[in-house]
């Protein structure tokens, strides 16, 4: 993804201390990188970046909804989603994001890109099985649900099968095992 200048903070004029930044992120954010699950976007994302002498701690959070498919009825809904994340800013001798938690910057290196971390808190934050409210609570009322009730087994009426087709000769030798 190019960099969007919005995302770039630079923090060499910074004072030492806490600077609070915000974002609102919408589905063009995500068509940056590529990524086109979510049909809709709207979610606030808050930065605290406290600037120390030898290196940088950012807070995130955010909060907001991405519009998904349901999948159990392929309905969209707005589904909820918050997170947080914490990162470590250091400075090495060279670009290091290997490790979740601390990003080493170069010495010399006067802005961050936090635009990939909030991709990523985001994307981690909504769950992998997206299942429409109306279903846990029964308000959605739609064909597919109708039609997957009507195609759902029904174990009851097979026990009940199972009795009524039994050999009398099996039911006179269960007798001496329960007897």
């Amino acid at each position: 993804m190019k960099a969007n200048k919005e995302f770039l903070i630079p923090f060499v004029g910074l004072k030492q201390g806490k600077h609070q930044f915000e974002f609102e992120i919408d589905k063009k954010f995500f068509e940056g990188f590529g990524f086109d699950e979510y049909n809709n976007v709207n979610i606030k994302v808050s930065l605290v970046l406290e600037k120390m002498s030898t290196m940088l701690e950012l807070n995130f959070k955010h909060k907001g909804t991405v519009n998904v498919p349901c999948d159990i009825t392929n309905e969209d809904f707005d589904l909820p989603v918050k997170g947080k994340l914490r990162l470590i800013v250091k400075f090495g001798d060279e670009f290091n994001n290997d490790n979740d938690e601390i990003l080493v910057l170069p010495h010399g290196e006067y802005q961050v890109d936090v635009s990939q971390y909030i991709y990523e808190s985001i994307v981690l934050s909504v769950p992998s099985k997206r299942v429409h409210p109306g279903i846990k609570d029964g308000t959605l009322d739609t064909v597919i649900l109708d039609k997957l009730n009507e195609l759902a087994p029904k174990e009851k009426v097979k026990k009940e099968e199972q009795k009524e087709n039994t050999d009398p000769r099996w039911d006179e030798l269960k007798k001496l095992l329960n007897g």
